[in-house]
């Protein structure tokens, strides 16, 4: 009895330490990691308060301002037109009607979509995490290859998890859906586990809508996610069950096309979006590099189980982006974060595999995201003023755009329509006045063409007094934004009265003549 009481006592001890060892819960290795990823989701939170301007800011900041001025029909949020525009998803509906019910402003609501939706992607990628692993560090180790683990070379793009690109994104709708991906990913593999009832899977039809209604590129992502977790699901799904997962896709399926303010359908057919996305194929390593450990990853993964859900996952987005750069629909390159997120959650997970080269590959992880940490570091300074920084640090951030807050306080009126050139009209209608021409490709508006000659006729060296009076008078226009050597009428113009000057001496101009 003692002799088996011995041997026992030594086998749990025993299992303890290889516990211990191999799932990192001794407690200074096990704080390493979620001691950066809560510094990560800090300094996100940081720059939310910031909310630095950058990108499609001003989209979606003009997407709110017309939702709260008419949540029924708001009309084109960048032109004075009535027309769909597929920026009005389920979730800036929500927004709008937050900023309606409680008189907020439009920034301060962006301010609270990222907050939210940076909550519901940090506790999605710990709940999609833990249905592969209760190991206690791999939900903030797969956090810090989500952040970090991408390349040498700075990369921002909404729907890419980069730390720097999440920094200008958290308040965009794509962090929504990419939390909402997670969740449904996680949701998905637990139901087929279970072999849940029909009201689950009914439930995760309608998430999957709302996701792609919201950000529809990202939308593709989590389709794509989703039938890996299905394809890949332990034990296969039964007969009863796949009947409920094509009950949940039928309702999906019926919520689309249901939505009131776009047609998503419509969207499958609309172009000019390649030459935009071009770049997306260019300078992969640099920008993507430090993903190929999870690739190595995935390939181990494989080797175990042949119909592993992350090998499936990253296989589909790695058909379609390859498929995208071969055929030149370089726009199903939005499509990479399919490829992209399975390799960086493999990877933080084969940390806590076991295996002989399991230290080995989790110092090279180590010192990639390090790598990558250092290549994004110039997001601390949307936090910390520029001078503070130290000069290596400081070299690699990018001061955020300034905003033409200028403008309101030049009696510029909500409504009005500025003449601008491209990109000062990606960000006035943020402040709740329209531009002749949008900043941004719109499917939805039919002389989109008309509207982008029209502007460049006015600031022409070529065009008439006569032509550009006759554009500003087809437009109803109120109000001209130019810098000194845009070209259009002269300051000194009769029709033009000066009202204000801005940033790097650009002029508002009011149309009085």
């Amino acid at each position: 009895m003692r002799v088996a009481s011995k041997a026992a006592s030594k086998a749990a001890s025993e299992a303890a330490s290889k516990v211990a060892s191999e799932g990192g819960i001794r407690a200074p290795r096990a704080l390493v990691p979620h001691a950066f990823a809560l510094l990560l989701v800090a300094l996100l939170l940081l720059v939310i308060v910031r909310l630095p301007w950058a990108g499609d800011l001003g989209i979606h900041a003009a997407t709110i301002e017309r939702l709260r001025d008419d949540p029924l029909h708001p009309g084109n949020p960048l032109v004075d037109a009535d027309t769909p525009s597929p920026y009005y998803s389920p979730w800036t509906l929500l927004l709008g009607c937050l900023a309606k019910a409680t008189g907020l402003g439009t920034f301060v609501v962006l301010r609270v979509a990222a907050v939210a939706g940076l909550g519901l992607l940090v506790t999605g990628v710990g709940h999609f995490v833990r249905t592969f692993s209760t190991r206690r560090g791999a939900a903030p180790v797969a956090l810090l290859c989500l952040l970090l683990l991408w390349g040498p070379g700075l990369f921002d793009w909404s729907g890419f998890l980069g730390l720097n690109s999440l920094a200008l994104t958290v308040s965009y709708p794509s962090t929504f859906a990419l939390g909402s991906a997670f969740h449904l990913w996680a949701l998905l593999r637990k139901a087929l586990r279970s072999a849940a009832g029909w009201r689950v899977f009914l439930g995760l039809g309608v998430l999957w809508a709302v996701t792609l209604l919201s950000h529809q590129f990202t939308g593709v992502v989590a389709s794509f996610g989703a039938l890996a977790m299905v394809l890949g699901a332990r034990p296969r799904p039964t007969r009863a069950v796949l009947l409920r997962v094509a009950g949940g896709l039928a309702l999906g399926l019926a919520v689309l096309p249901a939505w009131p303010y776009y047609s998503f359908f419509g969207l499958l057919g609309a172009g000019g979006l390649e030459e935009i996305h071009r770049s997306l194929y260019r300078s992969l390593l640099p920008h993507f590099g430090l993903a190929l450990l999870g690739v190595a990853a995935l390939a181990v993964r494989w080797r175990r189980d042949h119909r592993d859900p992350l090998v499936i996952f990253f296989a589909l987005g790695a058909a379609m982006f390859a498929a995208g750069g071969l055929t030149g629909h370089y726009s199903w390159g939005r499509v990479l974060p399919a490829a992209l997120i399975p390799a960086q959650v493999a990877a933080a997970l084969e940390v806590f595999e076991a295996g002989p080269l399991r230290r080995a590959f989790a110092a090279l992880l180590g010192a990639a995201l390090v790598l990558g940490g250092w290549t994004q570091a110039g997001t601390v300074g949307y936090v910390v003023p520029r001078g503070a920084l130290p000069g290596p640090v400081a070299a690699k951030y990018r001061p955020p755009w300034t905003g033409y807050h200028w403008l309101m306080s030049s009696r510029v009126r909500y409504g009005d329509v500025v003449m601008a050139k491209t990109f000062p009209s990606r960000q006035i209608p943020a402040y709740g006045p329209y531009t002749v021409a949008p900043g941004y490709p719109d499917f939805f508006l039919p002389d989109e063409g008309e509207r982008g000659e029209a502007v460049r006729e006015y600031f022409a060296p070529g065009t008439t007094r006569a032509e550009r009076l006759a554009v500003l008078r087809r437009y109803g226009v109120r109000w001209v934004v130019a810098y000194p050597g845009d070209g259009g009428l002269r300051g000194d113009d009769p029709a033009l009265r000066e009202a204000g000057v801005g940033p790097r001496g650009q002029v508002l101009y009011e149309v009085v003549g």
